[in-house]
C-alpha cells in the first residue's frame, strides 16, 4: 500500500517545497504542480485497483523499506495513525485526485497577475494531500487533523485582495472552525462510550441522548463540508468572492467529495439511525433543494448562482442516505460525483466568460454562443446535466433517488409513509433548476451580442480542455450508468443494486438519438427556405431598437413578488436565515449585556465571581 504514501507525503512535501520558488515563476511552480498532481492521479488509480484493509503506520513504512528500528520508534504511533481502504475511501481518492488534476491544469490559463493568489499552486497541492490524507484515515484524530487544515487551505484560496472577498474568507472560516470545534465534541463522545477512535471499531445505536449528540455533532461538521442547510452560507458568498479555479477546486469538487464522503461514514459505518433521525435527514435534504433552488432563481451574478445550485444539489445526496437503502446509498454516491462533474464545470464555464468579459451579471451579458462555441456547447451540456434531463449523467442518478424514495414508501416509520412529500419535493427541484439554468444559458449565451464584446473569442486550449473532458464525463456516467457505471463504482460499496422499473440508460439514449435524427430529417425534408420574416417587436406593436437590450432576469424577479415568497425572499436578503449573521448578532449582543455588567464598583464584581462559582459546583455536582 506505498499508494497511501505518495497520495498524502508527496503533494504535501511539494507543496511546502513551493514556498521556495519566487511567484514571479509562476508558470514553472504551476507546471511543477500540474507533473505533481498526474503522478499523484496515476497513483490513485493504483490505489482504486488495488487491495483494501487496515494499514498501521508501521507496516505502511515496512512497506516501504525503511529499516526495522526506525519502524520500532514508531510504534506507539500506532494507535492514532492508521489507515483505511475499502471500496469507499477508493472511489473517493480516486475522483479527488481526477478533478485536482483536471483544475490544476485549468488554473495555467485561469491564474495570472489579474486572479492572483500568494503561493495559489502551495495551497492547491497541500490542499490534495490533506484530502487524500482525511478520506484514507481510520482514525478520528487523524482524521480531524487533516480536515482542520482544509479549513485553513480553503480560507487562503480565495483572493481577499478587497473588503468584500476579506470578509467573505473571514465568513468562511469562522463556519469551517466552528463546525470544526462541534466536531470535536462529537469525537470526545465517542471516545468515552467505546475507548477507541478507530472509525472500523465503531458502530453505534442513536438510542440515547449521548450518542444523539455524537451523531449530530459529526452531522455538522460534515453538513458544513458539503454545503448543506442551514450550514450553507458561505458558499455562494465562496463563489461570487473567490476566483473560479479555486471555487470550482473546492467547493464543486473537493469539498463535496470530503462533505458526502464523511456523511457515508457517519450514516452508515459509525452510526445506526433511529426512524426520527431518519426523518431529520430527509426534511433537511428537500429543505436545503427547496430553498436554494429558489434562491438561485432570483440572482443576477451568475457566480452566486451557481453557487446556490451547489448548495441545493446536496440536498438530494442528503436525501439518499437519509433512506438508508442499497438504492438510496448508491444514489447519493452517484449523485455526489455527478454533480461534481457538473458543477466544476459549470464554475469552469463562468472562469472563462468572466475571463473574456470581465462581466458577473447576467444582465450585461448576452450573444457569446458564436464567440466562445465550445464553452457555449460545454454549458448546456452541464445545464441539461444539473437539471436532471436524460441521457445526462443527472438524470441518472436523480432517477435512482426517485426509485429509492419509492422503494422506501413501503416501510411502516413516519418517514416512510411521508414517502411522496420526499418524491414531489425533489421532482420539484429538479424542476425549479430547470427554470434557472434557462436564465443563465441564455442570459450569458443567447440573445443579442453587447457590442463590447464584439472581440470575445473562445479561451485556449488550458481553458477548454478540462471542460470538455467533464462534459464528456457527463455524457458517459448517463448513457453508461444502469450497464457499467453503477454497478462497476458502487456494487463493492453497497452490494448488488436492484433498480425497480424498466429504466435502461443505453437504450434510453438509443431512443433519444433516434429521434432527434428523425426530427433533423423532417426538418431538412421541408422547404426549410420558405419562412416569412419579421421585424422583433415589444407589446403593442413596437419595433424593438436594434441597440435595444432585454434583461433575462426579468421575468425571474416577478416571483419576489409572489405572496409569502416577496416576505421570504425580503428577509433572506436582510441576512435572517443566515447563520454566520445571526451568530455575530448573538454575540453583539451579549457583548453589550456583559459590557453593561463592568460597571467597576467591586461588590458588583464580587457578586459575579459568586455566582459563576455556584454554577460551576451544579454543573460539577
Amino acid at each position: 500500500m506505498n499508494e497511501i504514501l505518495y497520495i498524502i507525503c508527496l503533494p504535501l512535501f511539494a507543496g511546502i517545497l513551493l514556498y521556495l520558488i519566487p511567484e514571479k515563476l509562476r508558470t514553472v511552480k504551476g507546471i511543477f504542480t500540474t507533473i505533481i498532481a498526474a503522478y499523484t492521479f496515476y497513483q490513485s488509480i493504483l490505489l482504486f485497483n488495488g487491495q483494501t484493509g487496515i494499514c498501521s503506520l508501521k507496516q505502511l513504512i515496512g512497506f516501504s523499506g525503511y529499516s526495522e528500528l526506525f519502524t520500532n520508534s514508531l510504534k506507539d504511533a500506532d494507535k492514532y495513525v492508521s489507515f483505511n481502504i475499502d471500496a469507499l475511501c477508493q472511489l473517493i481518492v480516486l475522483f479527488v485526485n481526477l478533478f485536482a488534476l483536471l483544475i490544476i491544469i485549468y488554473s495555467l490559463f485561469y491564474i495570472d497577475k489579474n486572479k492572483k493568489i500568494s503561493n495559489y499552486y502551495s495551497f492547491v497541492l497541500i490542499t490534495l494531500g490533506t484530502s487524500n490524507g482525511a478520506v484514507v484515515s481510520n482514525n478520528l484524530l487523524l482524521f480531524l487533523t487533516f480536515w482542520g487544515i482544509l479549513g485553513f487551505t480553503l480560507y487562503k484560496l480565495i483572493r481577499g485582495s478587497d473588503e468584500e472577498s476579506s470578509a467573505t474568507a473571514k465568513k468562511t472560516l469562522a463556519i469551517v472552525g466552528a463546525s470544526d470545534g462541534i466536531m470535536i465534541l462529537g469525537i470526545a463522545i465517542i471516545w468515552k462510550i467505546t475507548k477507541t477512535l478507530n472509525m472500523n471499531e465503531i458502530s453505534l445505536m442513536t438510542s440515547n441522548a449521548l450518542t444523539i449528540t455524537a451523531f449530530l455533532a459529526l452531522l455538522i461538521g460534515s453538513f458544513t463540508k458539503a454545503g448543506a442547510f442551514p450550514f450553507h452560507t458561505w458558499v455562494p458568498d465562496y463563489a461570487k468572492d473567490a476566483p473560479a479555479s479555486s471555487t470550482a477546486y473546492m467547493p464543486a469538487s473537493l469539498d463535496k467529495l470530503l462533505g458526502i464522503y464523511f456523511l457515508a461514514r457517519i450514516c452508515n459505518y459509525l452510526f445506526v439511525l433511529n426512524q426520527w433521525l431518519t426523518f431529520t435527514l430527509l426534511a433537511i435534504g428537500v429543505i436545503t433543494i427547496i430553498t436554494a433552488v429558489m434562491m438561485a432563481l432570483v440572482q443576477h451574478n451568475y457566480k452566486r448562482l451557481l453557487g446556490f445550485h451547489a448548495v441545493s444539489q446536496v440536498g438530494y445526496m442528503i436525501v439518499g442516505f437519509g433512506l438508508g437503502t442499497v438504492i438510496g446509498v448508491a444514489a447519493g454516491l452517484f449523485h455526489m460525483l455527478n454533480n461534481v462533474l457538473y458543477k466544476t464545470g459549470l464554475f469552469l464555464v463562468s472562469g472563462n466568460v468572466e475571463h473574456k468579459t470581465g462581466k458577473e451579471d447576467i444582465d450585461q451579458l448576452g450573444g457569446l454562443s458564436k464567440a466562445m462555441p465550445i464553452t457555449f456547447i460545454c454549458a448546456l451540456i452541464f445545464a441539461l446535466s444539473i437539471s436532471g434531463v436524460p441521457p445526462f449523467n443527472g438524470f441518472a442518478s436523480k432517477w435512482m433517488i426517485y426509485q429509492g424514495i419509492i422503494e422506501f414508501g413501503q416501510g411502516t416509520g413516519i418517514a416512510n409513509q411521508l414517502w411522496i412529500v420526499w418524491l414531489g419535493l425533489a421532482v420539484l427541484g429538479s424542476a425549479l433548476t430547470l427554470a434557472s439554468f434557462v436564465k443563465f444559458i441564455s442570459g450569458l449565451f443567447l440573445g443579442k451580442k453587447q457590442k463590447e464584446f464584439e472581440k470575445v473569442k473562445e479561451v485556449n486550449i488550458l481553458g477548454w480542455l478540462p471542460i470538455v473532458i467533464i462534459a464528456l464525463g457527463c455524457i458517459a456516467l448517463g448513457v453508461f450508468s444502469t450497464n457499467y457505471f453503477v454497478p462497476k463504482l458502487f456494487n463493492p460499496i453497497v452490494g448488488e443494486i436492484k433498480l425497480i422499473g424498466i429504466w435502461n440508460s443505453t437504450t434510453v439514449s438509443i431512443l433519444i438519438l433516434i429521434s432527434i435524427v428523425l426530427g433533423v430529417l423532417i426538418y431538412l425534408i421541408g422547404n426549410v427556405k420558405n419562412f416569412r420574416t419579421e421585424d422583433s417587436f415589444v407589446g403593442g406593436g413596437e419595433t424593438m431598437r436594434e441597440d435595444s437590450h432585454m434583461a433575462t432576469t426579468g421575468f425571474y424577479e416577478t416571483i419576489k413578488s409572489f405572496g409569502f415568497l416577496s416576505i421570504l425572499y425580503e428577509k433572506a436578503e436582510k441576512r435572517w436565515f443566515d447563520i454566520y449573521d445571526l451568530s455575530k448578532k448573538l454575540i453583539f449582543w451579549l457583548g453589550r449585556i456583559f459590557q453593561a455588567a463592568h460597571t467597576g464598583v467591586l461588590p458588583n464584581y464580587a457578586i459575579w465571581v459568586f455566582a459563576g462559582l455556584i454554577i460551576m459546583l451544579l454543573i460539577l455536582i
